[in-house]
């Protein structure tokens, strides 16, 4: 398996977002399941993925499939009273780092239940007035 998907399930499942940003490239791009744009840029990816790793729950990889720079990797987690499953899809680039991050969940009821609880989790962050700003 390759060192950065090794690192990035050990720190993106505890939210330890200060050990989640060098494994991201500069203008890594973040592809939630609860938001349609895409989040570009270390800095707000890095805090997204830090606080989804402290709203979910029970957090665990169950397969990881790929290999070189294209990575599929199956988890499971509950959000609230609520099971999900779902796919976090990564590209990385020649030097290893993140450069895109996909996240496909199931079932609508937990992606509803994870946009709810990452909004009430954002809403007390100041730093995502400035990244959504940047998102309009």
């Amino acid at each position: 398996m390759h060192p950065t998907i090794s690192q990035m399930m050990a720190v993106v499942a505890e939210g330890r977002e200060d050990e989640i940003a060098p494994l991201l490239a500069e203008e890594v791009q973040f592809l939630p399941p609860t938001y349609w744009k895409t989040w570009v840029g270390r800095a707000p990816v890095a805090a997204v993925l830090g606080h989804v790793g402290r709203v979910f729950e029970g957090f665990r990889y169950r397969r990881v499939l790929g290999q070189g720079v294209d990575w599929a990797l199956e988890f499971e987690c509950k959000i609230g009273a609520l099971d999900a499953v779902g796919v976090d899809l990564i590209t990385l680039d020649e030097a290893g780092l993140i450069v895109r991050f996909e996240v496909a969940m199931r079932p609508l009821k937990s992606v509803e239940a994870l946009r709810a609880a990452m909004n009430a989790a954002v809403a007390g962050d100041a730093r995502f007035l400035a990244f959504r700003s940047a998102l309009q």
